[in-house]
């Protein structure tokens, strides 16, 4: 008979076996299949979270704006678009004023007809909120009659907050619609993503996230496939006393686990299905999808469907190798070779020499490729490199707790008991808690890189005198500032306003730029220490305290834009003098650069356009503060952005942002499955020892006792594990930031992860008490 016939028989045996076992082989297989399920539905949501995020961004680009087709002149088929996007109590709003020019403009993607001026076309998720009485304030902002709903072809996520307005008032002053706040006049809506590299920070924040959350997913595969080793042992036995060889009972083994990883994909693929149905309900509107964007990509479900089986059989045959199964029963080696420490420690340095590289450099910042399509910067082995580092805490964990269990003596009945079944056989007890070991180190790892990035995410300090915003407006000259701020000192909540015109002048010099601000003395003063200051008085703001100013100085030839192509010439006096920027407290902070002069120095009128710039501090007992001030926006132009500090990211950190929210989400739900897979081990564990632990009772043994030694063999893995998973997220985390060039922020970002770990392996511990008084009664003594 063919080596492929003899395997195909006894792997087909070994199936037979799994479901035709009787209610302890069901029991077994199902245990097996759920564990198994578990993980593989895991993986499948793994894969399809960047197929759903793609998704998410091709609506977004499907309904206008970077990439909508420009018209340069209104026909039949124009429509002027508006931006008009908003906040509201820490939630965004998209928002677009919208005017046909003809019967034939086009429409957004999910929105059946354009709306009529005061009407607009809401999501599903903005119109509750607007019926409901959270939403008092933002019916202020958005007074339109609601027409018609947009379908989740115009939504990027099944809770965004979005809407279309119909306007009679839009007009475009700039066709190409480079101007902030100004209408745009498109043929079209749709077009290509706006293409923006991913910094080295991002990818390797990637790669990290990726590698963390897959590698206790392996971890709970590899335990689940060796459920019910002690009683296959025996039936294997019997396989060798009617006759069959060593090599076929370790087919046949291998046949049973392929069976249960076959049913565990089964079952993983229901819980992707069922998971997939509740998982947008519970993700933020940030994160969002619908059900449908969660699709495995193909390639990964492939290799989930060929690798799991086969994992299944190579890990059942690495089992068995320290069993010898004879006829007449099971002998597991009485002296087992000690766990060889060296090729432990190759995994980790492997992992450590893949990430030293990465140290920022330029010519690390490239594109990879990548497994699947396309190409991505260093998360490839930054990837690789976690996952080695990872993996290596899986393989010497066994090695660490055999090495200190093995010097362990005396002690209490319950610690005896505990300490001398690890030292019979340590592994299934480091397997068990081995998922969460690793996802305990993965997130050390995690958590203190998000700290050190997150500390780079422009966020200002409320100094207790209330929080700061702003807001700007593009006018036709400068004549109009003045109402323009006395409309926000006048809203509620507002304690303070300052209003500034800022412009870009030429440098004669460079080339360049230099931001000129021009605002009367009570203004200047809160953007730099300007001291005696009359009308008609410049000064020069340095960058930093003590410093010379690189932006402007005293003396050089400006030009001030007055028309398309035209240019005056402004001259900085030589009386000008430089002055230090304000600290943080002030309400200007951080916008003193450059020339700041008073009105009487700069002739703004004959400047055609102009940015008047109001920075506002807020009422702290009023907490809508800022959403009345967004109202009086909204009353100016829909297209006015008030800018909440403290709230909203750069453009060049979004995709930071959306990184920081997504991660939680991802590390909860693996958390949580790992515990249930956690459940499952130690129930078979308990199980399969269930006539020692009956024994133990009918000796006289006491219920604490015992209970005591369970905790115990639980106990000195998960604290063993504990210190490996620090030293290993910690080391992770170092290799990481070291390749971003960012020092840590954060040190005790271990203790709130360690004690997530802990407070799990407690609660499943306490879980199965009630399991452990079942196993002790008499009933277990019965034999067939």
């Amino acid at each position: 008979m063919s080596t492929a016939r003899t395997w195909t028989r006894d792997l087909a045996m070994g199936a037979r076996f799994a479901v035709t076992g009787g209610r302890e082989g069901w029991l077994r297989t199902a245990l097996t299949a759920v564990g198994v399920g578990i993980g593989v539905a895991l993986l499948l949501l793994l894969s399809a979270v960047p197929e759903a995020f793609d998704a998410r961004d091709r609506r977004g680009s499907e309904r206008g704006g970077r990439g909508s087709e420009l018209a340069d002149k209104a026909t039949a088929a124009t429509l002027l678009v508006q931006e008009a996007d908003t906040e509201y109590r820490g939630k965004r709003v998209h928002g677009r004023m919208v005017r046909p020019e003809g019967p034939k403009a086009p429409t957004p993607p999910g929105v059946a007809a354009l709306p009529g001026p005061g009407e607009m076309v809401v999501s599903p998720a903005l119109e509750g909120l607007l019926r409901s009485g959270d939403g008092k304030l933002l019916r202020e902002r958005l007074p339109h009659r609601i027409v018609g709903t947009i379908s989740d072809a115009g939504l990027i996520g099944p809770d965004e907050l979005a809407y279309y307005a119909g306007s009679d008032k839009l007009a475009v002053r700039d066709h190409t619609g480079s101007t902030p706040g100004e209408a745009q006049r498109i043929s079209a809506f749709g077009g290509r993503p706006w293409a923006r590299p991913l910094g080295l920070e991002l990818t390797l924040l990637g790669g990290l996230a990726g590698a963390v959350l897959l590698m206790p997913v392996a971890a709970l595969i590899a335990t689940a496939v060796r459920f019910g080793g002690e009683r296959r042992d025996r039936r294997l036995a019997a396989l060798r006393l009617v006759g069959a060889d060593n090599r076929m009972t370790r087919r046949v083994a291998a046949g049973e686990a392929l069976a249960g990883a076959l049913l565990g994909l089964a079952v993983g693929a229901g819980l992707f299905l069922l998971t997939r149905q509740f998982l947008p309900m519970t993700a933020s509107e940030d994160i969002g999808t619908f059900s449908s964007d969660l699709r495995p990509d193909t390639t990964t479900a492939v290799l989930v469907a060929v690798g799991v089986p086969v994992a299944a059989v190579l890990v059942s045959l690495f089992a068995l190798r320290d069993v010898a199964i004879e006829p007449l029963g099971v002998v597991r080696r009485t002296v087992r070779r000690r766990r060889r420490l060296w090729w432990r420690l190759l995994l980790p340095a492997a992992g450590l020499a893949l990430l030293a590289p990465l140290d920022g450099r330029p010519s690390f910042t490239g594109s990879w490729p990548l497994f699947g399509g396309g190409t991505v910067g260093a998360s490839g082995p930054a990837a690789l490199g976690a996952v080695l580092i990872l993996a290596g805490v899986t393989a010497l964990l066994p090695w660490l707790v055999e090495a200190c269990v093995a010097r362990l003596r005396g002690g209490p009945p319950a610690w005896q008991l505990a300490t001398r079944r690890l030292q019979l056989d340590s592994g299934a007890a480091s397997r068990a808690v081995s998922g969460i070991i690793v996802a305990v180190a993965g997130a050390i790892s995690v958590q203190m890189v998000l700290s050190a990035t997150n500390a780079a995410l422009p966020v200002f300090e409320d100094d207790g005198r209330g929080k700061v915003v702003h807001a700007s407006q593009q006018l036709p000259s400068g004549g109009d500032a003045q109402s323009f701020v006395e409309k926000f000192r006048a809203t509620e909540g507002v304690r303070q306003v300052i209003g500034m015109i800022h412009l870009q002048a030429d440098r004669s010099d460079t080339g360049g730029t230099a931001p000129l601000t021009v605002g009367d003395c009570d203004t200047l003063r809160e953007l730099a220490k300007v001291g005696s200051c009359a009308d008609g008085d410049v000064f020069v703001a340095a960058e930093k305290p003590g410093q010379p100013p690189q932006l402007a100085r005293p003396g050089m030839r400006l030009f001030l834009r007055d028309g398309p192509d035209g240019k005056k010439p402004w001259t900085v006096p030589r009386s000008a003098r430089v002055v230090d920027p304000q600290g943080r407290h002030t309400i200007g902070r951080g916008l003193g650069s450059g020339v700041l002069a008073t009105p009487a120095a700069v002739d703004i009128h004959a400047v055609p356009q102009v940015y008047v710039n109001t920075a506002m501090r807020l009422d702290p007992s009023s907490p809508d503060a800022v959403e009345h001030v967004r109202n009086t926006a909204a009353r100016i132009d829909p297209g006015m952005r008030v800018f909440d500090t403290g709230f909203m990211p750069r453009d060049d950190e979004s995709e930071s942002w959306m990184l920081l929210r997504a991660l939680p989400a991802g590390a909860a739900l693996t958390l949580a499955l790992i515990a249930a897979s956690l459940l499952l081990a130690t129930y078979e564990q308990l199980r399969e020892r269930k006539r020692l632990l009956a024994t133990l009772a009918a000796f006289g043994t006491g219920r604490a006792t015992v209970a005591w030694s369970v905790i115990w063999q639980t106990a000195i893995p998960v604290v063993l594990g504990m210190v490996l998973a620090v030293a290993a997220g910690v080391g992770l985390a170092l290799a990481m930031l070291r390749a971003m060039s960012r020092p840590v922020k954060d040190w005790f970002a271990v203790v709130p992860v360690v004690g997530w770990g802990l407070g799990v392996i407690a609660l499943v511990t306490v879980a199965t008490l009630p399991l452990l008084w079942r196993m002790m009664r008499p009933e277990g003594l019965r034999a067939e």
